[in-house]
């Protein structure tokens, strides 16, 4: 496969290449990533055809944002695909208001949810500030649910924003699509149920589905691919290493869905790992690889923070699988039957 492949989202002619880069590590993600490292990833994705780049506000309480447009910066605008989110807003966090969240060395701020139209244009505005940019060409709507799908005890309606988005978002952002102001629009989360919804609500062109189809969960085959399908919704694959544990494998510390993995989750992975060795393939390859097998999903976007990890995910992509490896994930039983294979 090929990362400058081309795939289509939506109706209105937007293309998005296969690979795409995702901006948690420009914002900090667990560890303090620098300006020039971002700058470098970016021209880096660049060379090497990647022309889609994802962020939110919520990356680093803006700072993904602003090294995305510092270093897109240097390139043709019309060039490059950018997606962000709205539904957070950033206010002034007080020195006596602790620091929350995963990301480190951040600004003084702090995100607030707002689901309302007055929120989106805010915040659509403060994004293009901080990108350096004219148009977002994908707007998503950040995590309606509060991320509670992140507790894998917690019902994932419990903190619904669901009437929210489709009475306030959603006709804000449906005219701004027809009046060409963005090509595309969709909602952008770490749960399938509540898309499922989101899909026969409305004239949705893309979910991000960050962390629900991956070696290690599969169970999004169940009702949303399908349905997705059957919409035209396509997917931006998010989280294809589950947080880490597909990209370091079964290492102590390793993280899964944001939080430090299960001895079963280890297990698990030990188990692909094995599969893995006897046919010469690497974790993350297969991780990059196995969404894409789904006609639903047009693009993967892992993070990166470093031209050196830019560069690895690029070749776990360009990787030749042979068939006989998914096979025995599936015999393994570690691929569910129903899910569609890659073809390298």
């Amino acid at each position: 496969m090929e990362p400058s492949d081309l795939e289509r989202i939506g109706k209105k002619g937007l293309q998005v290449t296969r690979m795409g880069v995702g901006g948690t590590g420009f914002g900090n993600l667990y560890r303090a990533t620098s300006d020039e490292d971002a700058r470098t990833t970016i021209a880096a994705a660049y060379d090497t055809g990647i022309r889609y780049f994802d962020t939110a506000p919520l990356y680093g309480l803006g700072l993904s944002e602003r090294r995305l447009g510092e270093g897109l910066s240097a390139y043709d605008r019309d060039s490059v695909v950018i997606s962000s989110k709205v539904g957070r807003l950033l206010e002034p966090r007080s020195p006596d208001e602790p620091l929350e969240g995963i990301y480190a060395d951040v600004p003084d701020l702090k995100p607030v949810y707002d689901f309302t139209a007055g929120g989106v244009r805010q915040s659509i505005q403060a994004s293009l500030e901080r990108l350096q940019t004219n148009r977002l060409d994908i707007v998503l709507v950040h995590d309606p649910d509060e991320s509670v799908s992140n507790d894998p005890d917690a019902d994932p309606y419990s903190r619904s924003h669901f009437d929210d988005v489709m009475s306030n978002i959603y006709p804000v952002l449906d005219q701004m699509r027809r009046d060409g102001v963005v090509g595309a629009i969709g909602i952008g989360m770490n749960q399938w149920q509540m898309l499922c919804d989101f899909a026969t609500a409305g004239d949705w062109d893309c979910f991000l589905l960050a962390g629900r189809y991956t070696l290690l969960k599969q169970d999004s085959l169940d009702e949303l691919l399908p349905l997705c399908v059957e919409e035209d919704v396509r997917i931006i694959l998010g989280g294809p290493y589950n947080s880490g544990i597909l990209a370091t494998g079964a290492a102590p510390g390793a993280k899964f869905n944001y939080a430090e993995a299960s001895e079963e989750m280890l297990a698990s992975v030990r188990q692909i790992e094995t599969v893995c060795a006897r046919h010469n393939v690497p974790l993350q390859a297969a991780a990059l690889q196995f969404p894409l097998g789904h006609p639903a999903v047009a693009t993967v976007i892992p993070g990166a923070r470093s031209p050196e990890e830019l560069t690895s995910n690029v070749g776990f992509l360009r990787t030749v699988i042979p068939p006989a490896f998914w096979e025995e994930l599936v015999d393994e039983g570690v691929i569910r039957e129903d899910a569609p294979l890659p073809t390298s």
